[in-house]
């Protein structure tokens, strides 16, 4: 997944993004702006879990995202 792409379209990733970690708010993403890094420590600190952790579940979404596009 080219992230540059994510966060030139972050409108439309957000509501994915929304789906799969639906403890974020509406600021919170807005905040993360499609930016990579930002929302691995948004997963750290909203569901309480390591830095690998949350990198793991960023590469299982992006997957899932690329598999939906084929």
């Amino acid at each position: 997944m080219d992230w540059n792409r994510v966060q030139g379209n972050w409108k439309q990733f957000k509501g994915k993004v929304k789906a799969r970690w639906g403890r974020f708010t509406d600021d919170e993403l807005e905040s993360v702006a499609g930016k990579r890094d930002e929302l691995s420590g948004r997963i750290q600190e909203q569901y309480g879990v390591t830095k690998d952790e949350a990198e793991k579940q960023i590469k299982e979404f992006e997957k899932k995202v690329d598999r939906e596009k084929h």
